[in-house]
């Protein structure tokens, strides 16, 4: 039972630091709103027209496909530190993961996704 009580404990801590970091900075924070403050402001200069502009999904792409392939290494470092005590089994499916993710890389290559235009 005292194992639940570490978890638990954990999770109420979990919650109560950035609740109450939160209320802190809600009741220390100034609260002194005004016209110029609340305006928006890129880059010094004033908007002008609508401020919403839709980006093409390309740039999406290109990031999610940074984020599989900089993943990628966090699942391969453990993997390539202990390779010398790995055994066939484990450097088989290491090389097929590695296969999967130059097909992935291939494929979006030849989708033109890399291609920042």
């Amino acid at each position: 039972m005292s194992q639940w009580l570490y978890i638990g404990l954990f999770f109420v801590v979990g919650l109560i630091i950035p609740i109450g970091a939160i209320g802190v900075a809600w009741i220390l924070g100034p609260k002194k709103p005004n016209p110029i403050k609340q305006t928006t402001y890129e880059c010094g200069m004033e908007t002008v027209g609508d401020s919403w502009v839709q980006f093409k999904a390309q740039y999406y792409i290109f990031a999610l496909v940074f984020l599989i392939f900089d993943v990628e290494t966090v699942f391969l470092f453990p993997w390539a530190v202990k390779l010398g005590q790995l055994g066939l089994f484990a450097v088989i499916e290491g090389i097929i993961f590695i296969l999967i993710l130059i097909v992935g890389l291939v494929y979006t290559w030849r989708k033109g996704m890399l291609e920042w235009a």
